[in-house]
């Protein structure tokens, strides 16, 4: 039995992943949570403490490290750092399911409001806030 477990594994992780969209991963997120009935645990406050500790996990890396060093960790600890950049994104997409919010659209909606605030002819360039373009 475990080694039929280890080959579904093996068979999963060497077949490409279908392409999913927000709601169909948000639907996957929440059935892998359901499933284990870790609702309970999962309040907003939880979730957005968990984002963070894994935006830490994310950062730990990096830390100290120059700008190529950074580059080079990146590529060198690519599935380690994969990983927690999907821990982040899941914790992120339960939060905006949990609060009612389209992804989608509030990331469009963000990308907007940046195209007015970073116009592409000051902020080229630059690391400036919008507000000192």
């Amino acid at each position: 039995q475990p080694f039929l477990s280890f080959l579904s594994f093996v068979t999963f992780c060497s077949n490409p992943l279908p392409h999913m969209t927000i709601p169909e991963l948000t639907a996957q997120i929440r059935a892998f949570r359901d499933a284990r009935d870790w609702q309970q645990f999962h309040s907003p406050k939880d979730l957005a403490v968990a984002i963070v500790a894994e935006a830490g996990e994310l950062l730990q890396p990096f830390v100290w490290k120059s700008p190529d060093e950074s580059r080079e960790i990146a590529q060198r600890k690519r599935p380690e750092i994969a990983n927690e950049i999907a821990d982040v994104a899941i914790l992120l997409f339960e939060l905006a399911d949990q609060l009612g919010l389209d992804l989608a659209q509030e990331m469009t909606a963000k990308l907007a409001r940046n195209e007015i605030r970073y116009p592409a002819d000051k902020a080229r360039g630059s690391n400036l806030k919008y507000n000192e373009l």
